[in-house]
């Protein structure tokens, strides 16, 4: 039986991590979707992503000699930065294995943190035995992007600030890529509010949470391929997995036109620059038949994204 956090565990994380993560605004871009819809917007958080909540609340959790010794991740991106930010905060060393397809403004933003940056493979699973094999052969505490409950429970204060922020909610739209936020803030609702519906949204090429769900048990992909690189992994974690099955009402999946149509919505119309892993969220919210009903946050959970690479989805796009 896996055990699954508490509501006192993400309580305990929101005052561990409310130094540095900032409560975000729900931004309500109702009138120019013509429905309702609340943005929960985690791209303006320090790093640029809902990510800081768990890194944070981990690394705040380690021993002073583990801190001392230094922490290591593995990351497309957001996770690692999240890392550094802690790390550099709590004065620890912070090692941030990334693939090599990285995207620079997230690689730039790991280094202006303090982070040492290796570059290993393409895969979650290549960087992740990279990362193992330097936190063995360095005496590193891996602080893993997902599958930990110091780490989920950080997640699940965006959970937490929802249902404070609007009582009234009904439904509230996560993207998921290794399931660390779907699980925190699902955990968070339904322990508090069981009747709002949490919804997961996965593009169609890279949809692991809802494979695995089907199934009954954790899958992993043969491969993924998505614009959203943050929601890439070929396979949930064991105990992100547990708790999607129990809290999360339903996944669904779009397509990456899709996806790159909500961010440039989300730059157009709500003034608000999302990454293509922070819009999925939004481009389920767009594209629901039949459209949601009641008070509807979608959250928005990252934002690092370069005006190359806007302008480049804006030609794809047309």
């Amino acid at each position: 039986m896996t055990d699954l956090i508490t509501l006192d565990d993400i309580r305990s994380a929101a005052k561990r991590v409310a130094s540095i993560a900032r409560v975000t605004p729900l931004l309500d871009v109702s009138p120019q979707a013509e429905q309702s819809l609340l943005l929960k917007c985690e791209s303006l958080q320090p790093g640029g992503a809902f990510k800081i909540r768990g890194a944070y609340n981990m690394v705040a959790q380690l021993t002073g000699d583990e801190r001392r010794r230094g922490v290591i991740t593995y990351s497309s991106g957001n996770h690692g930065q999240a890392m550094a930010l802690a790390a550099r905060e709590l004065g620890a060393p912070a090692v941030v294995v990334m693939p090599k397809t990285a995207s620079r403004i997230k690689i730039e933003g790991a280094r202006s943190f303090g982070a040492e940056v290796i570059f290993e493979g393409t895969t979650s699973v290549e960087r992740r035995v990279r990362a193992e094999r330097e936190a063995d052969a360095r005496g590193l505490t891996m602080v893993p992007p997902f599958d930990h409950p110091w780490i989920i429970a950080g997640q699940g204060t965006a959970g937490l600030e929802i249902l404070e922020q609007r009582p009234d909610v009904s439904a509230v739209i996560v993207p998921i890529g290794g399931g660390g936020l779907i699980a925190g803030i699902a955990a968070a609702i339904k322990l508090t509010r069981p009747e709002v519906m949490v919804i997961g949204v996965e593009p169609d090429g890279a949809a692991k949470m809802k494979a695995s769900v089907d199934a009954g048990t954790p899958v992993t992909l043969e491969k993924t391929e998505t614009i959203a690189d943050g929601l890439m992994p070929v396979r949930p974690g064991d105990l992100t997995f547990a708790h999607v099955r129990q809290f999360v009402d339903k996944i669904v999946t779009v397509t990456d036109l899709q996806i790159m149509d909500a961010v440039l919505w989300l730059f157009s119309s709500a003034k608000l620059v999302a990454e293509p892993s922070g819009a999925a969220s939004v481009a389920a919210a767009l594209t629901a038949k039949p459209r949601l009903r009641g008070t509807v946050v979608a959250v928005v959970s990252g934002g690092n994204i370069g005006l190359d690479k806007l302008d480049e989805l804006r030609k794809l796009a047309h």
